[in-house]
Formats: C-alpha cells, structure tokens, sequence
C-alpha cells in the first residue's frame, strides 16, 4: 500500500513521527538566510571573513534547534488532521490535490504558532547590532521592555511564510507521488525513492513560494516595539512592498540559495523519515505496511 492511501493513525502517533523527523534535519545551516536578509549586516560587508562574526553566525541556533521536533510534529500531525476534517467537511474519501494544498496551508498556518517565539529569539540574538547574552536574556528583556504578547511580533509574516510554505510541499508531494511509478507493497526502496523525490521538490516549491515571506518576517521581528512609533516593517505585504521599491524584486530571495540548499533536500528527508516513523508506529500495533 502506498503511504499516502494508509488510513491514518492517532494523532499522538504522527505527533511523534513529526518530532522525530524534525530532530533529522542538519542545523549547520539555519544561521545563513537571517545573516543575509537583516538589513543591519547588509552595511558591512567583511562581517564573515573574522573570528567574532563567525562564532555571531552561531548565535541563537539553540533557538531553532529547540524548535525543530515540536514545529515538524506540529507540521505534519497538523497536516492529517486538516486532512480528515475536510475531506469529512466536503464530503469525500479521498484526498485531492486542491485538498492537499488546503491542508498544507492550513496546516502551516497552524503550525506558526509554535514557531513564532522561537524564531523572534533567534532573529534577535543573530542580529549584529544584538546586546542579548542569550535566549532566555532575550525573552525577558522582550517582555521587561515590550510586553508579553511582542514574544508574537511577526505573527501574521510567519502565517504567510508556512501557509505559503506547506501548501507547496504538501500540494507537490502530491502532485509528484501521483506522477511516479507506483510503490509495489512492501518495497520499502520505492517508497524511500518515491518520498526523497516528492519531498525535494515539495521542499524546493515551498522555498520559491515563500522565501520573500521569509525575508520581511526577518525585518518584522527585528524591529523592537516602541510606544508611539510605527516601524518601518510592519505588516507583511506592505514590507513586501517596501523591499522592492527600496531594494528591488532581488532583495526578496536573499539567502534563497543556502535556504532551497537546506530545505530542497530537508524536504525529502522529512518525509522519508516521517513515512519510516509511520511505518515503524504501523508495524508495532499490528497493521500492515
């Protein structure tokens, strides 16, 4: 059977698989895109080449690493739960690719607010102009100096971001695990290549889509709050905007390259590992796979 027929399992089983994809994910590249999109790094250009801007590079990736196993679980457990409520909502018994991308979506969507506090930790501590001695330094200086529910500034840019982001996975790995050979059952070689291809070019998909949301979430949650004023970067389309009339439409895919590098093939290795936890989780109650 292929994986995208199996009937789903619990929640809490693909709440784990998710987690346990999430922590398989290589971290050595997550500093790269913040450094590249924060405008306050873009006024020296020998950042990089010192001792103090490399070891800077590393600043706040406990942040993201933290957060990898509970945004995937998020992700993915998200994603088969959105699936049955429309499929039930619509309907019908099958999923389809207009549904698959409204999943995605809407799973991406669920999944920011997971991620959102996280990410403002690390945007903060990776900035070069950053007074912050850590992540918990970070959180109560946020909270000390801008109140609690700053802790979700960039909220509505990181909605768009992972809406954009899930529906091209989602939606791809779909669309491409319906074009390739069919898995015969219980080949496991063929799912393993059928699910590293679908998630690539899921992961690939999602990148293009949404990187532009990716760089103004950067600038939104790096502008602290002050009583009276109006940031610069504010809300996202409008920072959108900004960026190009400013900076041009290049300004939007800055760290696209390391970011597709680490997300094209990231893609395909969550969903292989999300499908082997699955199987694993099916074979220990007793299900065929």
């Amino acid at each position: 059977m292929s994986a995208n027929a199996q009937k789903p399992l619990p929640f809490q089983y693909q709440f784990a698989a998710g987690a346990v994809a999430g922590v398989s994910e290589p971290p050595i590249s997550i500093p790269t895109p913040t450094h590249l999109r924060t405008p306050t790094l873009k006024s020296n250009p020998n950042l990089t080449t010192n001792a103090n801007s490399a070891s800077r590079l590393y600043r706040g990736i406990s942040a993201p690493i933290l957060m990898e196993a509970p945004k995937r679980a998020t992700k993915f457990a998200a994603n088969d739960s959105w699936g049955s409520f429309y499929r039930g909502l619509f309907g019908v018994d099958k999923q389809t690719q207009s549904l698959a991308v409204l999943t995605g979506a809407t799973a991406g969507a669920t999944e920011s607010f997971v991620v959102v506090p996280f990410e403002l930790v690390k945007i903060r501590l990776q900035d070069r102009a950053s007074k912050y001695n850590g992540m918990l330094d970070v959180v109560k200086k946020i909270v000390q100096t801008e109140g609690p529910l700053a802790l979700y500034n960039g909220l509505e840019s990181t909605l768009w971001r992972h809406i954009l982001w899930n529906a091209g996975y989602f939606g791809c790995i779909f669309q491409v695990r319906a074009q390739l050979p069919k898995v015969e059952p219980g080949n496991k070689t063929q799912q393993t290549r059928n699910d590293l291809i679908a998630g690539t070019i899921g992961g690939t998909a999602g990148t293009i889509l949404n990187t532009p949301m990716d760089v103004v979430k950067s600038r939104i949650q790096n502008s602290p709050k002050v009583a009276g004023q109006t940031p610069k970067y504010n809300w996202a389309w409008p920072a959108v905007g900004t960026v190009m009339k400013e900076e041009g439409f290049g300004a939007l895919y800055k760290g696209f390259i390391p970011k597709v590098l680490r997300l094209g093939p990231g893609g395909g290795i969550l969903l292989v590992v999300f499908t082997g936890v699955m199987d694993f989780f099916r074979t220990m109650r007793g299900e065929n796979v």
